[in-house]
């Protein structure tokens, strides 16, 4: 066998292996543990029949088969033990006293702390249950789940505590190009989540386990105390030990905007230039040893000395997946290299991947994988094939120097130039933006954190002194990001492509920065221009496409017509950090292509309709605000967006849709009525279809309407007021509405009991198909069509998302 020949063999062991894995992981739902079973040993009898059958065609594919079916069987098999973990919906949204260990570090905030909790013991009406790892919260003040008992100050990793809690199982909000939080519970090994009840909760151990999590507690303690401004202490401990949720939401925005987020957290290509750097400083020690260069030749030294620096990074920074990833990732180069394997650069990225994938499969979902293996692969393949040495007298040490500074200045940039031009590709793909001052700001940003900031930051652990050194630095370039990101169009947004403009645009990448001649290059031009114009399709004039998102507890209601926008309402905020404006209308809008609103429209002041607002209106151009806030509300101080207070009699037509606000009355707002009765409805109809969306009116607002409108408000889609509560929705009002389909914006067993059980009846009653956002996920419909709309969670399963038959009780018990 030739060394070329064992080259594309090996290359097709890895390619098989993470095919099967690939294959088994866009399973909508898991088989029985026999089936994976049956293709291990598959794949066992496969492997057997290629190593006994060698040299021959036949043998090669063979064993390419049996590794395909091994990724496939033992991803499966893994995914079956996980899933068999998961909280069993029985005992769901009961009290349990629970006697554990805080297995990481805790995120403290407004809201209160959350954290994941290793469970000892636990108690169900005395009687014991198993329960498997818990993300837990301990909230106050407005949360839905909050606690009259305050969260405890003293709460930190490691310690023992026994609290009584109410766990469900993991389930996140599902939206277009929204974030796959039940996929990173799984991920993570979590098979729970819930919060501390109002019962006392005992610290029964300050120091009970997890020593490395406790160390990043210690520091990140030390680094609060020794740096007054919050912003810049949590950059720090970020940097210092990957303590991601201590940066501050506007922050995120500043860095994700300039480009520079990847150096912000401990990601893959962090790790890499972190181990980079300690093999710089190893080799500097190991050349002013020469017994230790005849012990151990240089080459080796640095990529060993990196490897350590990088898994003692890793830990240090929490051990997280992205970490992991990379350290399995260099520590399968390194290996490869100590051995003296000189195999070509795709070979050793294919071994990497193998690596990574057979210790975390599900890391082939997430876009730091493939942000990471780019980047390498991007710097390794527009390597020219021969590097010309550059001679330096040795009479000049001036001259010398010089010459390697400009080395380095030059590989620098060109090194960012790049992964610049090769990246751009994959963050319009995963995310739908690029940062166009990205290469700016990362010229800026990555000597200044990796050689400057992120060092100071470890230094102070030994020296605290050196904390006010590294926040003068990070405050110096927090300022020169904002002046780069309030340039104009410093941020690029495109809507997502179709798959074959995506792969076309990667392919397109990897020409432009690869050693060819200029006219290969030029066949990139082609192949990117379907990801950098995209042509989204127009609706046809007369119709309308109606989106209602999945955002947990609040109202979210995107209307498109051929030309315009309309947004009904903007989800909750769901802590000061957060809200539903960024973490599901911003990515869905960037992904559609949407960046103007023309109208959005606040129903009413209730936090979760209103509470995304912010982000939207901060983020897009509005071209008019319709609500019924009060002049003082604080989200129009400031704004000059066009306001207009919404009053039935307001009508307009957008590309052939009509729209209709039917409520509230003029003279409604002189009455001091409560907001839900001040709650803006709006109808919308067109030749096809038409919908009502109700926000949160009650049985005296429905009565007003049906005595105004009568039949008028007969409608195909109604989103059903209130979230489903026992005091709307009355058999008057349905009876005149009359929808085909009634949508449920309410969270997974909220707190309220949405959608009350006799509410649900009415609608049976009338054979009225109801979708709730909880099992539905994200609800599309087209009024062009007389079909019902399609549940983003089913046309989008996979094995780890929540299933809604399995999850949902008949009661919904608090």
């Amino acid at each position: 066998m030739t060394a070329r020949f064992k080259g594309w063999w090996l290359a097709g062991l890895a390619l098989a292996w993470m095919s099967g894995v690939a294959f088994q992981l866009h399973e909508r739902v898991l088989q029985d543990v026999a089936a994976y079973a049956a293709a291990l040993a598959g794949g066992v009898v496969c492997a057997g029949v290629a190593l006994l059958r060698r040299h021959t065609r036949a043998s090669a594919l063979i064993g390419l088969l049996g590794v395909a079916l091994l990724g496939f069987g033992m991803t499966g098999g893994r995914a079956v033990l996980r899933v068999a973990q998961t909280l069993p919906a029985s005992i769901e949204a009961r009290d349990i006293v629970v006697e554990g260990v805080v297995a990481s570090l805790p995120q403290h905030g407004d809201a209160g702390s959350r954290f994941r909790f290793r469970v000892d013991t636990a108690l169900h009406q005395g009687e014991a249950v198993t329960l498997p790892l818990l993300a837990l919260g301990w909230y106050r003040g407005h949360h839905e789940d909050a606690s009259s008992a305050q969260p405890r100050q003293e709460l930190r990793a490691g310690q023992r505590w026994r609290f009584t809690v109410r766990v469900r199982q993991p389930h996140g909000n599902v939206n277009p190009h929204g974030f796959d939080y039940e996929l990173y519970l799984f991920e993570l090994g979590v098979g729970a989540t819930g919060y501390v009840r109002d019962a006392p909760a005992l610290l029964l151990d300050r120091a009970a386990g997890y020593p490395i999590e406790r160390l990043r507690q210690w520091v990140r303690d030390a680094i609060e105390a020794s740096v007054p401004q919050r912003r810049v202490a949590g950059v720090l401990s970020a940097l210092a030990i990957g303590d991601q949720g201590a940066i501050e939401r506007e922050d995120w925005d500043l860095f994700r905007n300039t480009g520079v987020a990847h150096l912000m957290s401990i990601s893959g290509l962090h790790v890499t230039m972190f181990a980079w750097v300690a093999g710089l400083v190893v080799a500097a020690l190991w050349r002013r040893s020469p017994r230790a260069l005849l012990r151990v030749a240089l080459p080796t030294a640095m990529l060993w000395g990196g490897l350590a620096a990088a898994i003692a990074y890793a830990l240090l920074s929490g051990w997280g997946v992205p970490a992991q990833r990379t350290v399995w990732m260099l520590a399968a180069i390194t290996a490869l290299q100590a051995l003296g394997l000189a195999w070509p650069w795709t070979l050793v990225l294919l071994a990497a991947a193998w690596v990574v994938s057979l210790v975390d499969p599900w890391a082939l979902l997430q876009p730091g994988f493939w942000l990471s293996f780019g980047a390498v692969g991007l710097l390794m393949a527009s390597r020219p094939a021969h590097a010309p040495a550059t001679a330096v007298p040795r009479s000049s040490a001036f001259k010398s120097a010089l010459a390697r500074f400009i080395g380095v200045v030059r590989g620098g940039l060109r090194t960012q130039v790049i992964a610049t031009l090769g990246l751009t590709p994959l963050s319009l793909v995963f995310f739908q933006q690029v940062s166009l001052v990205g290469l700016f700001a990362n010229l800026l940003a990555i000597p200044v954190v990796t050689l400057l900031i992120t060092p100071l930051a470890l230094l102070g652990i030994v020296a605290a002194p050196l904390w006010a050194l590294a926040a003068t630095l990070t405050s110096g370039l927090i300022s020169a990001l904002s002046g780069l990101a309030a340039l104009p169009a410093a941020v690029w947004t495109l809507p997502a492509a179709p798959a074959w403009a995506q792969f076309a645009a990667l392919l397109g990448a990897a020409l432009l920065i690869m050693p060819l001649p200029w006219r290969a290059r030029l066949l990139a031009l082609p192949l990117t221009f379907p990801l950098l114009m995209p042509q989204p399709p127009l609706l046809a004039a007369g119709t309308f496409e109606l989106d209602a998102l999945d955002v947990g507890q609040g109202t979210a209601v995107l209307v498109r017509t051929r030309h315009h926008t309309l947004l009904y309402d903007a989800g909750p905020q769901y802590s000061r950090d957060s809200d539903a404006g960024q973490r599901v209308l911003l990515p869905m809008l960037r992904g559609q292509g949407v960046t103007r609103i023309d109208k959005l429209v606040l129903s009413h002041r209730d936090t979760d309709h209103v509470g995304g607002a912010r982000a939207v209106l901060g983020a897009l151009a509005v071209g008019e605000l319709v609500s019924s806030l009060e002049d003082a509300h604080p989200l129009l101080r400031g704004t000059t967006t066009p306001r207009t207070r919404c009053a039935a009699g307001q009508a307009w037509s957008w590309d052939g849709v009509q729209f209709e606000v039917l409520a509230p009355r003029a003279g409604d707002f002189e009455r001091r009525l409560k907001p839900n009765a001040l709650s803006c409805v709006l109808r919308i109809s067109a030749s096809g279809g038409s919908t009502l969306l109700t926000g949160d009116i009650e049985r005296e607002q429905e009565t007003a309407l049906v005595a105004a409108h009568g039949a008028g408000l007969r409608s195909d889609v109604l989103l059903v007021p209130h979230h489903g509560s026992k005091t709307s929705s009355s058999a008057l009002f349905l009876d005149a509405v009359s929808p085909r389909w009634a949508v449920v914006q309410a969270g997974y067993r909220n707190r309220f009991g949405h959608p009350a059980a006799e509410v649900m009846e009415r609608f049976a009653e009338r054979k009225i198909e109801t979708l709730d956002s909880a099992s539905c996920g994200a609800w599309s419909w087209s009024a062009s069509q007389s079909v019902a709309g399609s549940c983003l969670r089913e046309t989008t399963r996979r094995y780890w998302r929540h299933d809604a038959v399995r999850g949902t009780d008949a009661a919904q018990t608090r």
